[in-house]
C-alpha cells in the first residue's frame, strides 16, 4: 500500500531540507564532486550530470509513487548551498489486528536513510540537526511507532553515529544487498537499527543536547 505524499520542508537553525526535485542536478553535482574518501559503504551518485540526472529521476518517482521522500540538505549559513541528501522511505502502512488495510494518512513506520554529506559538511551540526528535523517530523507528526536506521555492517562510523543518537541495534541482515565497493563477494551485509515511540522522548533530548554543545 503507498499513500499519496505532499511535499515536506523541514527547517532548523543549522539546515534546511527541501523536497529533491529535478532543478536540483547542479547543486547536487557540486556536493558530490569533493573528496569521496568517506563514501566507501555509502551509495553516492558519481559527479557527473548524466549520474545525477539518473538518481535524481529515480528519487523523484519514488516520490510520485508514494514509497520514499526524498531530501536535499542546505546549510542556513549558506542557503544555496546543497550539502547532500537524505530521505523518508520504505514507509508501512500496517493492516490492523483483524487483518484489514490501514485507513491511516500517515504510515505506521519508516526508514530514514540514503543519507549521504559532502567531507565538509560531515562531523558538523548538520548530520544532527538533520537527523532531529525527520525524527520530530516522523513520531510528531506522522505519529510512526517506528523509525528504522540501516547501513554496511562495515561502517564503523555510521554505526557509531547511528547509536549515539539513541538507536537501539536489532541484528545484521546477511547478504542483504550489493555492496557498494564489490567486497564480500559483492554483497552487503546490513546493520539494523531502531528507535521505537517509547523511546523517543530520550532521543529527542539527547539530539537536542548535542546541537546545544
Amino acid at each position: 500500500m503507498s499513500v499519496p505524499l505532499t511535499p515536506i520542508t523541514l527547517e532548523g537553525r543549522f539546515v534546511r531540507l527541501l523536497p529533491l526535485t529535478n532543478a536540483h542536478v547542479r547543486p547536487l553535482l557540486s556536493a558530490a564532486a569533493g573528496s569521496r574518501e568517506s563514501f566507501q559503504y555509502t551509495w553516492v551518485p558519481e559527479p557527473t550530470t548524466a549520474d545525477i540526472t539518473r538518481y535524481i529521476s529515480a528519487a523523484v518517482a519514488a516520490f510520485e509513487a508514494g514509497t520514499a521522500h526524498p531530501f536535499v540538505t542546505v546549510r542556513i549559513d549558506s542557503p544555496d548551498t546543497v550539502v547532500g541528501s537524505t530521505r523518508f522511505m520504505n514507509l508501512e502502512y500496517w493492516a490492523d489486528a483483524t487483518g484489514h488495510p490501514s485507513t491511516r494518512d500517515f504510515p505506521d513506520a519508516v526508514e530514514i536513510g540514503a543519507t549521504w554529506l559532502s567531507h565538509d559538511a560531515q562531523r558538523t551540526q548538520v548530520n544532527t540537526e538533520a537527523k532531529l528535523l525527520m525524527l520530530t517530523y516522523a513520531f510528531e507528526t506522522w505519529g510512526v511507532q517506528r523509525v528504522v536506521l540501516r547501513t554496511d555492517a562495515r561502517n564503523a562510523k555510521s554505526r557509531a553515529n547511528i547509536e549515539r543518537i539513541g538507536a537501539q541495534y536489532e541484528g545484521t541482515l546477511r547478504h542483504h544487498m550489493h555492496s557498494t565497493d564489490g567486497d564480500n563477494n559483492g554483497l552487503r551485509n546490513t546493520a539494523v537499527y531502531s528507535i521505537i515511540r517509547q523511546e523517543w522522548d530520550a532521543v529527542k533530548a539527547q539530539l537536542q543536547a548535542k546541537l546545544a554543545e
